[in-house]
């Protein structure tokens, strides 16, 4: 039995899609669990064509290509299915608040079909997990060094927290590399595909494109011609300062080189 009183059906569920933006990427697969208040579960799963190419990255992350979904139904056909699966229950999911919800409700939106997830209750895991395990500076210093950390938010203390987190962390995870390269390696993984650290600008076929918004899949070389606005608007926002840079030289006809002689295949 579950171990919660529920007056009304809770549908748990999880979301693989193309990206992780609710307005330009599209669900792939969703799975669900509905727990009704007698107990009873029911699973309901789907595969789903997003209508566009999935990246190549998201690909790694979940496996799901473009030939596994290519005779899949896309949301529209399944939409008033799920809908009727998930009636008025409430939702549950782990990081399901961020992600999950803003994504299943945009899909309803652009098929005009309107799901009020304001109106149901959110039980999210994620959100229990970070209440009960605080993972803070003083959470971790208590954890690898044993002690509480009674100046917290002072620099001074902060920093020689850090520091003995590092250390009680390296003496407990024999497994960390034990030299800079391979440590910044191994917790800051870089894509190869990226052409800036945050991704935001991506190599697409030799050429750099726009990862994010409503220009995604643009290409720099095209917008510094018939949309310099837009690549303007970014170098004067809150973008990183590479980011920034890349826009700036595109802006002034300069490109940066392919880092390969053949780089991300468009699928």
């Amino acid at each position: 039995m579950f171990p919660l009183q529920l007056d009304r059906p809770l549908v748990v569920f999880d979301i693989e899609a193309t990206g992780t933006s609710p307005r330009s990427d599209r669900i792939i697969e969703l799975a669900a669990i509905r727990l009704d208040p007698d107990g009873t579960e029911t699973e309901g799963y789907w595969l789903l064509n997003p209508g566009v190419p999935i990246p190549i990255e998201t690909t790694a992350i979940h496996g799901i290509t473009d030939e596994h979904v290519k005779d899949q139904p896309e949301f529209k056909d399944k939409a008033q299915e799920i809908l009727a699966f998930f009636g008025d229950s409430d939702l549950a999911g782990f990081n399901a608040g961020r992600f999950d919800i803003p994504m299943l409700s945009e899909e309803f939106a652009r098929v005009g079909i309107p799901f009020d997830a304001l109106s149901r209750r959110l039980l999210d895991a994620q959100r229990i997990f970070h209440t009960k395990e605080p993972r803070d500076l003083s959470a971790a210093l208590t954890f690898y060094c044993g002690r509480s950390h009674a100046d917290a938010h002072g620099a001074e203390a902060d920093v020689r927290a850090t520091l003995d987190v590092l250390r009680g962390q390296f003496a407990r995870y024999d497994d960390l590399p034990r030299e800079m390269e391979a440590l910044d390696k191994l917790l800051n993984p870089i894509d190869p595909f990226n052409a800036d650290r945050s991704g935001r600008l991506r190599w697409i076929e030799d050429e750099v494109v726009i990862n994010f918004g409503k220009k995604k899949g643009a290409k720099l070389r095209d917008l510094a011609k018939d949309d310099p606005g837009f690549l303007k608007w970014i170098i004067k926002n809150d973008f990183p300062q590479d980011t920034r840079a890349l826009c700036e030289n595109a802006l002034k006809g300069v490109f940066p080189t392919p880092p390969r002689p053949k780089s991300a295949p468009v699928q």
